[in-house]
């Protein structure tokens, strides 16, 4: 943490890179996931007092749109102090000054309890990602799959690696707790039904989702291949789609599979 005094007496982008480092450093501290020795510790002033002491430095800034230092006075007088809130805000506004907006990887977030012994899942819900080139895409199926009780993921041999740092940002953890192998098409397991999710199936609200299998998802590029396809014996299921575009990114798209499969099964 850099004192306020010192922060003020700095220039421009320089002053905003380092404002927006501390109320980052401030944010995880806060949620309780700063690294050791780096939590707050400034013996002059309290936390709250001085989060609001950088916030006068920021709402001192002319390039800060009206609307922005409105919010953050707000912010800064409600009463309790919204210490979070606060430094998120206040973080976000000097990185739209500077023209950095952040990616999904780079935020704080904190992560959630449990580990792969304390995970709940649906027995025989399993998913095939084939040739998902992206790590961000591959990060967000295995947030996706762990979120909705996947039990298992399985990786085409041409996936991106799950230890790309930006997998491993994008799956908040995931990865480390929903179970996953690398496996060919020709070697899943041949006593589960297998789907895909593709155009021109059965849509979503009528496709009847079986209790246990493995659903198919494509690369962003190709979709499934003619293999897979193939090797879906228990049909095709498609979202139906209104837009000019029609096309999702396939984690959103994997998403809204997941979800109508364990409202499903649920029901």
């Amino acid at each position: 943490m850099i004192p306020p005094h010192k922060l003020q007496f700095l220039k421009g982008g320089q002053k905003r890179r380092k404002l927006a480092l501390c109320f980052g450093a401030l944010e995880r501290d806060i949620r309780g996931i700063a690294e050791t020795g780096c939590g707050y510790r400034f013996s002059g002033m309290s936390r709250s007092e001085y989060i609001a002491a950088l916030t006068d430095i920021v709402l001192k800034d002319p390039a800060l749109p009206d609307a922005a230092r409105q919010e953050l006075l707000r912010l800064k007088n409600e009463t309790p102090l919204d210490e979070l809130a606060l430094c998120n805000r206040a973080r976000n506004h000097l990185l739209s000054l500077i023209g950095s907006f952040p990616a999904e990887w780079d935020l704080i977030i904190a992560p959630h309890g449990g580990g792969e012994n304390d995970r709940r899942f649906y027995p025989g819900v399993q998913v095939y990602a084939e040739d998902i080139r992206s790590p961000f895409n591959l990060g967000s199926i295995f947030r996706t799959a762990e979120a909705f009780g996947a039990e298992k993921l399985f990786l085409s041999p041409c996936c991106c690696p799950p230890e790309h740092p930006r997998a491993q940002r994008s799956a908040m953890g995931c990865i480390g707790t929903l179970p996953w192998q690398r496996t060919e098409l020709s070697a899943l397991p041949d006593d589960m039904p297998v789907f895909v999710l593709e155009t021109g199936g059965t849509a979503l609200d009528e496709f009847v989702f079986p209790p246990r299998g493995i659903v198919i998802i494509g690369s962003e590029e190709l979709g499934v291949s003619p293999a897979a396809l193939k090797r879906a014996a228990y049909g095709c299921v498609s979202i139906p789609l209104t837009g000019c575009k029609a096309s999702l990114n396939v984690g959103v798209a994997f998403g809204i599979l997941m979800q109508a499969w364990t409202q499903a099964l649920r029901d």
